[in-house]
């Protein structure tokens, strides 16, 4: 009689992100892809693949990938039937060139073919040879493909790929392509499955996403998808990142303010205060247009938070240019910034521009920026010493929450807020709302000290992640509930059913 042949347990697969908010999720994407191919995540042991998704805009982007791709090679040595896969931004760029100076890279593909990396991967193992695959346009929308959400009570939806703007710094339009937008139809459709499956928030991504309906002409679609998405039942929190100020309109911003689903919050990039340089950068807009939307976006909405991009010491960037910068960043009175020292990106127009400005100056210029901006931050945030604020609590944000016995959450601003739970108090869930009092600021966070139990209001966010506890411990889930949470796949839209929460420190500068 002879015996069944043994089942082999599945591959593991580990995805490691570089970059923006878009490459995290499109990290979901290629997680989901993975998944529903077969694969299963490699928590706590030594994956049989791992994916590195790549960013070409960041400072030493190169340097960082062949470090990782070092440090794996020596891996790979000992570990039969590894496999390694290079996707994103800086693939699409070198292409051949990773596998010349990584030979051991199994798989390298694109910006617009991750669906193809299952295939790549399979491919790669039955050839006994590397794959090469980078497609010059989009094969498949990418919010089409399975996800692997990584939160249960937030979630991005992609609403558009691609730049049709021609900034002098930034290399992200050739590498993702001009701008397509999905259906409106699509995008609400995608928001009411993740809804369904317990997400209170989400967060709508575009390179530049209020030029939103460009490609189907019509220049208010922004807006109206914004006050579509505020009558969808469960969905209570709305943002959306990044804006361009040269697109930013005035029903957008009525959008807004009448939707009470879309939260008072609003990264709005300025990249430099000097009207010279924004010219240089081919930055459609000049500082007192930037200004004047910010005073229209508070005259609607008063409470908003506003954070921003900069970057300093751009190519002929003057002393009097970085404080035309200083002096807009002093009225504009952002509640934060990301701000950047400019570095060279070959493929773009800057990088041969005349006028290279010294590190040793671009780093004092930053100095004196950060400094400033960290004043203006701590004096907008002790504002909202003694008031009343609702927290989404979260997980992650807190990076010193176990020390501290604390919690922490994103107000309805975005503003990150640690709070202690009193002895005897009720424990909120991740995806709960809490309301504390703020007793305390800094420029990166606020604090709140309660004195009695916590003000609790539990939401299906927080039933979710119930239910994702439940079932990564193998505990029967209540009668009735859906697999959701952390750990879901869902197979796309628009068949089967479809993470500094801006504002967000994984920001490039860019938009």
């Amino acid at each position: 009689m002879s015996q069944a042949a043994p089942v082999s347990a599945p591959r593991t697969y580990e995805v490691r992100t570089f970059g923006c908010q878009m490459n995290v999720h499109d990290s979901e994407r290629l997680s989901g892809s993975l998944e529903a191919a077969g694969y299963v995540r490699a928590d706590g042991v030594e994956p049989d693949i791992v994916v590195i998704n790549t960013c070409a805009v960041r400072e030493n982007a190169d340097n960082k990938l062949y470090g990782n791709l070092g440090q794996l090679a020596a891996t790979k040595r000992v570990h039969e039937g590894m496999q390694i896969a290079v996707g994103g931004c800086l693939a699409q760029k070198d292409k051949a060139t990773i596998l010349e100076k990584a030979p051991w890279v199994d798989v390298v593909f694109g910006t617009h073919n991750m669906g193809s990396l299952p295939t790549l991967l399979e491919r790669a193992r039955h050839n006994g040879e590397a794959q090469l695959e980078i497609l010059e346009s989009l094969d498949v929308f990418p919010s089409t493909l399975p996800t692997r959400r990584e939160s249960t009570h937030s979630a991005w939806v992609s609403i558009s790929v691609g730049c049709n703007n021609t900034c002098t710094f930034c290399i992200v339009p050739s590498l993702r392509g001009k701008e397509k937008d999905r259906r409106p139809g699509d995008i609400l459709a995608e928001i009411q499955a993740i809804v369904d499956d317990g997400a209170i928030e989400v967060t709508l991504l575009g390179q530049n996403v209020n030029s939103y309906g460009v490609e189907f002409g019509d220049r208010q679609a922004f807006g109206k998808l914004l006050r579509a998405a505020g009558q969808i039942e469960g969905l209570e929190r709305i943002r959306f990142t990044s804006p361009h100020p040269a697109a930013f309109t005035d029903d957008v911003i009525d959008a807004m303010a009448e939707t009470p689903s879309v939260m008072p919050q609003l990264h709005m990039p300025l990249q430099s205060g000097s009207d010279r340089i924004l010219k240089a950068m081919r930055r459609s807009y000049r500082s007192e247009k930037f200004l004047g939307i910010l005073d229209r976006v508070r005259s609607r909405i008063p409470h908003a938070a506003i954070s921003t991009d900069i970057i300093v010491g751009f190519p002929g960037e003057t002393e009097e240019d970085f404080q035309e910068t200083l002096r807009v960043v002093e009225e504009a009175r952002f509640a934060s910034a990301f701000t950047f020292q400019y570095s060279i990106r070959q493929g773009t127009p800057a990088a041969t521009m005349e006028g290279q400005v010294p590190k040793a100056i671009v780093q004092e210029r930053y100095d004196r920026l950060v400094a400033l901006q960290d004043r203006i931050s701590a004096e907008e945030n002790a504002k909202l010493v003694g008031s009343r604020v609702e927290v989404m609590v979260t997980v992650g944000d807190g990076k010193k929450d176990g020390t501290t016995h604390r919690m922490s959450g994103r107000a309805q601003d975005s503003r990150l807020v640690h709070f202690d739970v009193p002895e005897g108090s009720a424990v909120p869930r991740p995806g709960d709302m809490v309301t504390v009092e703020i007793t305390r600021a800094a420029p990166y966070y606020l604090i709140a000290a309660e004195q009695g139990p916590l003000e609790i209001r539990r939401t299906r966010s927080g039933d979710a992640w119930d239910r994702a506890e439940a079932e990564s411990c193998a505990v029967p889930a209540p009668a009735g509930a859906s697999a959701a949470g952390a750990a879901r796949v869902s197979l796309g839209l628009p068949g089967l059913r479809v993470a500094t929460t801006p504002i967000y420190d994984t920001s490039d500068g860019l938009r």
